[in-house]
């Protein structure tokens, strides 16, 4: 006499507890990755909401534009090799008022960058990397140590500390500054 056993079923009671512990495992090993972006440290926010204009000699400003095409002009001049843009701006960062068409002095120097909408990040970063290689070339030069020792000088240490604040001090005594201004981009184009 044959029994009727009905259909058969694969007892799912424990999968949800298999899926908790799946879930838990995923959460608790992934990584989130960040993209860490551009590092710039902004101004302090001026306590006074009003923005006053400042008047600069325009000798003292050197012009980077950036199209939406990757096509740059400084000082409106055409430059294709990049390469070009670094040992430019220590020349007119370290003028010490010799050429007339360059800097007063490295503490009136202002280097300015203006990119389209439309402008490429490879091509914005790398100028960006230039002007501030031009920088961290002069602060080298000042203290006679490479760009890569300097760039790896501890600041908590007191020697190599000393050595970073004396990297900026111009041979007329005065601070060079890393005067970068960077504007709003200007729309896709234009």
């Amino acid at each position: 006499m044959a029994r009727d056993r009905g259909t058969p079923e694969v007892n799912a009671g424990s999968m949800a507890d298999i899926a908790f512990l799946l879930l838990i495992f995923f959460l608790v090993t992934t990584t989130i990755a960040s993209d860490k972006g551009v590092s710039l440290r902004l101004p302090p926010k001026a306590p006074d909401t009003q923005q006053n204009e400042v008047r600069k000699n325009e000798r003292n400003i050197f012009k980077v534009l950036v199209n939406s095409s990757d096509r740059v002009l400084v000082n409106n001049e055409p430059m294709t090799d990049l390469n070009e843009l670094r040992p430019l701006v220590k020349e007119f960062v370290m003028n010490y008022g010799r050429d007339p068409k360059l800097s007063e002095s490295p503490k009136d120097a202002v280097v300015s960058f203006k990119a389209d909408r439309g402008t490429s990040y490879a091509t914005y970063i790398e100028i960006l990397d230039n002007l501030k290689g031009a920088y961290n070339e002069i602060y080298a030069a000042n203290v006679g140590l490479t760009v890569e020792q300097y760039l790896k000088l501890d600041r908590k240490k007191p020697r190599e500390k000393k050595m970073y604040e004396d990297s900026k001090i111009g041979r007329d005594g005065n601070k060079i500054p890393m005067s970068i201004s960077i504007a709003d981009p200007t729309k896709s184009g234009s």
